[in-house]
């Protein structure tokens, strides 16, 4: 148990006292299914390729489409905070990965490809033609691996602590590959669930609670297994299909957005470092692109760092995808 703590530690966490958690661990609904969990946004389906269905929201107009994809373990009201704004300037689409909130749940691959062309069916359904990529943690990652193979219908990228950055050799890959499995993820304890989401931020949030509640909620859901099952499926993605040497390949426009206090990137327990090491190693690699460092916020930056977050975005697109470099 100590090594699937560390694992979750590792990939879903930054530094916090857990003390100051605020949940208790009857404070939350059980739920039969997924779809009754409670979205801050109207939520649509669409069936895809091959028999998968995607949950999304899709608020607000104007010249630009972003699209929104979450990390690993998450879901569309990740981005409750950027949405809420950003709808007031432009097309904002939300979306539930395949395994993920409200979205079917199967035997998928799970692989980066995988998620991209989900993306992109989804994309080809809703009629547009090009989209820019808003990825979060692992949904940065396939945002990366979106453009590198469908790079005319991707505009341009923002990415908010982005996996793919750290690298990691083949004894690291393989630990990722065994420690983390549908059976652990589906009997991780209340009390881890309750850990490795405090260390998603540098000081958790009253208005992020929801988040637990709902993955404390998820463990009564019907459709529960089909979940556990994508989570290590995602993480030997996300090992097997690496694209930090592939980052110069990248032609478009990027803004690249990480929280100072992120102890998830790089990997504690694998890679000791600076988060600003790794945000730098990857931007650097980047033909254009710009980095934006966001002070006492963790990997969840785009919720705890929200009000900058949405100013930089909005700054981005309205310079016309200006970057640094």
């Amino acid at each position: 148990m100590k090594k699937i703590l560390f694992l979750h530690l590792g990939l879903m966490a930054c530094s916090y006292s857990i003390a100051q958690l605020i949940t208790s661990m009857d404070n939350y609904q059980r739920i039969s299914s997924f779809d009754e969990l409670q979205y801050p946004f109207p939520v649509k389906k669409l069936n895809i390729d091959n028999n998968i269905t995607i949950a999304y929201a899709d608020e607000g107009t104007g010249p630009e489409t972003l699209l929104f994809i979450h990390g690993l373990g998450s879901y569309l009201p990740a981005w409750k905070k950027n949405v809420e704004v950003l709808r007031q300037y432009y097309r904002c689409i939300a979306v539930d990965l395949p395994g993920y909130g409200k979205s079917s749940k199967g035997i998928y691959e799970g692989s980066m490809e995988f998620f991209s062309d989900a993306v992109i069916s989804l994309v080809d359904k809703l009629g547009i033609r090009q989209v820019v990529l808003v990825g979060h943690s692992m949904g940065g990652q396939i945002a990366m691996v979106t453009a590198l193979r469908y790079p005319e219908r991707i505009k341009a990228l923002v990415l908010a602590a982005p996996a793919g950055f750290e690298t990691f050799h083949e004894g690291q890959k393989q630990w990722f590959r065994e420690v983390v499995t549908a059976r652990s993820t589906a009997l991780t304890p209340a009390q881890t669930i309750q850990t490795n989401f405090g260390y998603n931020f540098y000081k958790f949030p009253k208005d992020a609670d929801f988040m637990i509640r709902d993955r404390l909620a998820m463990r009564f859901a019907t459709d529960f297994d089909g979940y556990c099952f994508i989570i290590p499926k995602s993480i030997q993605g996300m090992v097997n299909q690496p694209v930090f040497d592939l980052l110069p390949k990248i032609i478009q426009p990027v803004l690249v957005i990480f929280g100072e206090n992120d102890n998830l990137i790089p990997n504690r327990f694998l890679n000791p470092g600076r988060t600003k090491d790794v945000a730098q190693a990857g931007y650097k690699r980047l033909p254009r692109s710009t980095l934006v460092m966001i002070p006492r916020c963790g990997h969840f930056v785009q919720w705890e760092g929200s009000e900058t977050f949405n100013s930089e975005v909005i700054k981005f697109i309205n310079t016309g995808f200006k970057t640094l470099k």
